[in-house]
């Protein structure tokens, strides 16, 4: 059995082409399969409409959507880690649970660094 798969292959345009419609994809699976993906896209698009609102400078609305964006990243790395594990198998495992565990920090720092970086763009807005 070759290691690398068949897809790596591919390069140049036709490469970029097919990795944007497998991303879609991701997406996608993420919508429908994740609840805390949908609930994190409806906190995004409330957020970054507030932030274009907001009377802060283009770097600080930059700022305030980026981060919102980093949760989305951060979520849908952290579903990939799930996925992937109950892949290998559905049995409790301390492993499993750990890696399972860290994905699930990895959002919640992301989270409280969201909260953090509002916070401090709102209090030297508005305070």
């Amino acid at each position: 059995m070759d290691p690398v798969s068949e897809f790596k292959s591919k390069s140049g345009l036709k490469r970029i082409y097919t990795a944007f419609f497998y991303s879609i994809d991701g997406f996608r699976s993420a919508w429908r399969n994740e609840h805390a993906f949908r609930q994190e896209v409806g906190v995004f698009a409330v957020g970054a409409i507030i932030a274009l609102l907001l009377k802060v400078s283009a770097f600080e609305k930059l700022v305030l959507i980026g981060v919102l964006l980093l949760i989305l990243i951060v979520e849908l790395i952290n579903s990939s880690i799930e996925a992937v594990v109950d892949r290998v198998s559905l049995e409790r495992h301390p492993l499993s649970k750990n890696a399972k565990d860290f994905g699930s920090a990895a959002v919640l720092l992301t989270c409280l660094l969201a909260i953090a970086t509002w916070s401090v763009v709102l209090y030297n807005r508005f305070i």
